[in-house]
């Protein structure tokens, strides 16, 4: 009984939760918000010498103030400017009351193996390994700090592996830009700040489940760790990460803010870059297309495919990259091709064609819906299909 209770709970906090999310947020970034885990009561991981609450306050101070300096244009929000404690629901909704467009989260690592060092980025999707969900149980381990947290989280437990298996099903529907982000950090870590790079993961984060917009989770390093731990609380590798982190968000800014400015010109451009890609481009219908707004066969009204890759220049069917790969299609959205396979009516039959993908080698092959082949939210597309079938 104690499992179906935890079961509906966190099944009743995905679905409500994700009623706010809004449509993939495209264009310019005007607003970012700043959350410097832990603190107050809850120290996060605790060092030979620190407190990661400490660590990350101060990173996060310089983060902010180097965006501030240099772009104008930009609104930097903290979650918390002091030693305070901030429950990760309410993290989660200062970032949405005021609509920003990117949410970075800073947090220092520890591991039983002293030897363990690097940053990493998080982004919020499937554990793809043991050691990415203990990240999230130790992150995700800061409600325990909150009273009636079990009620404010639906029942969800970070001790539960029921409530671990299925949070893990969530899928962020800001994926690719939270990926750009995250790609764009361990970037600058490897390249400028020398930092040994553990690369993008995903896992399932409570605090960026909750934000309704691209974001990401920075581990900067391991205070488990006594040279890492020593870099960590000195002035130049808190300046390190902290520039690290600056210069991505630079480059991630820049890079919506020209996606505005194309759309702005008119959808020439567009035309033109697909008007001179590879011919024999197949769409799910069979049939061959060059026209974005056309690429899709008439179907359902609501249908659903498998998106699993997307680039920033459009690709032939006979690319190598989707050798084996039958019926591949794909549409435009936010700068970048997006391509699919399968337009299902029906969720089950899109999610054989998920797990198909998944077991090719596509491991973050996701579920995604259309209205009249335009894209909408998946719960949007589930809950039309639900009123549909109450009233033939």
């Amino acid at each position: 009984m104690k499992r179906q209770i935890i079961i509906f709970g966190i099944l009743s906090l995905l679905f409500v939760l994700s009623q706010t999310a809004f449509a993939d947020r495209q264009g310019y970034v005007r607003t970012v918000v700043i959350d410097p885990g832990h603190g107050g009561k809850d120290p996060g991981a605790i060092g030979a010498k620190s407190k990661e609450k400490d660590i990350v306050l101060a990173i996060a101070l310089k983060l902010g103030g180097y965006i501030e300096s240099n772009f104008d244009d930009v609104e930097v929000i903290y979650t918390r400017t002091t030693d305070e404690f901030i429950g990760l629901n309410r993290r989660a909704q200062i970032a949405n009351e005021n609509k920003a467009d990117l949410f970075i989260s800073i947090h220092c690592n520890s591991a039983a193996n002293s030897r363990a060092y690097g940053s990493e980025t998080f982004v919020m999707g499937l554990h793809r390994s043991q050691e990415n969900l203990e990240v999230a149980k130790k992150e995700n381990a800061a409600i325990l700090y909150e009273e009636d947290y079990l009620e404010t989280y639906s029942g969800y437990d970070p001790n539960s592996p029921e409530a671990n298996i299925i949070f893990s099903m969530y899928q962020n529907i800001y994926l690719n830009q939270s990926l750009a982000m995250a790609s764009l950090i361990q970037d600058q870590f490897r390249d400028r700040a020398g930092r040994h790079d553990r690369g993008v993961k995903q896992a399932g984060f409570l605090v960026l489940y909750n934000v309704t917009m691209p974001g990401i989770l920075v581990e900067a390093g391991f205070l488990s760790n006594a040279q890492e731990e020593k870099y960590l609380m000195s002035e130049m590798g808190q300046a390190h990460i902290a520039s690290a982190v600056f210069r991505a968000f630079r480059d991630y800014k820049n890079y919506q803010d020209q996606i505005v400015a194309q759309q702005s010109k008119g959808n020439g451009s567009i035309s033109s870059q697909v008007a001179e890609a590879e011919s024999g481009f197949v769409t799910p219908g069979g049939s061959q297309s060059v026209e974005i707004t056309e690429s899709q066969p008439e179907g359902p009204v609501i249908s659903f495919r498998v998106q699993f890759a997307s680039t920033s220049e459009v690709r032939s069917a006979n690319d190598p990259a989707f050798r084996n790969l039958d019926g591949v299609s794909f549409y435009y959205h936010e700068g970048l091709y997006k391509y699919t396979l399968g337009n299902e009516s029906n969720i089950e039959a899109v999610g054989e064609i998920q797990q198909k993908l998944r077991t090719n080698g596509f491991e973050d092959a996701f579920i995604v819906a259309f209205k009249d082949n335009e894209r909408i939210p998946l719960h949007e597309a589930l809950r039309y299909v639900e009123q549909k079938a109450q009233n033939p």
